[in-house]
């Protein structure tokens, strides 16, 4: 079985991984340049591929109608997409002989589109997975070939949770490779009906509002806690992230539930919810560090 994989990210490293384990032949590897201005804290697929002689480009969204000549030379039978970032064109797609299948953070049809696992963790989600699925025009809508769930924690930030759909993902191809070797590709409808379609997600969406209630705030404060932007609050003239917060008690008998936004009682900083309830804030920071 010979493919071509569109891959990034922990899940670009770990899926390709289990290709190559598996004896598949990856002719190709479509994968991103590193953003200087992102926190890159995740594994490299370039440098996997570096590591084993897999040829490999880096073309911007605008350049992959120009593969679809190469690809079509390469006829793979496969093409995967592991967390790849641009929408691969339809053109491209058809040139699997078998099946283009991508990998998605969620539990399809839920959370289709970016970012599914922090917009779980801020939905307050207890549990997610990952989803490999049949690749069509339409994001994440194509048929499902294998799920594996795993669990949201009541504290457990996106990073925690990432990790958790990182090995998810890797289990979820490694169950249906021996299938898909065979040429088989096992198919259950993706029912969009019962799930929802989330867009990306910028710094400037971690603002906290302190009428929301305490629960969504802590949520919030997971779902983008660092290396993600991060929540953040102004407090005495000043942009403060908020990297970790905690709804466990007992809190101070003198905090003063009636007035929103930051209170500091006994050394311990507290945020005052729309629900009047509180949600401890365990680490901040200034925004300019």
């Amino acid at each position: 079985m010979h493919a071509v994989v569109f891959a990034y990210h922990d899940v670009g490293v770990n899926c390709l991984k289990a290709l190559l384990n598996a004896g598949i032949q990856v002719d190709l590897v479509v994968t991103h340049q590193d953003d200087p201005n992102e926190n890159v804290w995740f594994g490299s697929v370039a440098k996997l591929c570096q590591k084993k002689n897999i040829p490999y480009i880096t073309p911007s969204a605008s350049e992959l109608h120009d593969l679809i000549p190469k690809l079509e030379a390469l006829s793979p039978d496969y093409i995967f997409s592991f967390y790849y970032r641009h929408m691969i064109p339809a053109k491209i797609l058809a040139c699997a002989k078998i099946a283009a299948l991508n990998m998605h953070g969620s539990l399809l049809p839920k959370f289709r589109g970016r970012a599914p696992v922090n917009w779980a963790i801020l939905h307050g989600e207890t549990e997610t997975g990952a989803t490999l699925h049949v690749m069509e025009v339409k994001p994440d809508a194509g048929d499902i070939v294998g799920q594996v769930a795993v669990s949201i924690g009541p504290d457990e930030t996106a990073t925690d949770v990432f990790g958790k759909v990182s090995s998810a993902a890797e289990e979820v191809i490694n169950q249906a490779l021996p299938e898909l070797i065979q040429g088989i590709v096992p198919r259950k409808p993706n029912d969009l009906q019962k799930g929802s379609y989330f867009g990306g997600r910028k710094p400037a969406d971690g603002q906290i509002h302190w009428n929301q209630t305490a629960l969504q705030v802590h949520n919030l404060a997971r779902a983008v806690a660092p290396p993600y932007p991060g929540a953040f609050t102004e407090h005495m003239g000043q942009t403060m992230i908020v990297a970790k917060t905690s709804l466990k008690g007992p809190f101070p008998a003198n905090l003063n539930l009636g007035t929103r936004g930051i209170q500091v009682v006994d050394n311990r900083v507290f945020g005052i919810c729309g629900d009047h309830e509180a949600v401890e804030i365990l680490e901040w920071f200034p925004a300019s560090k």
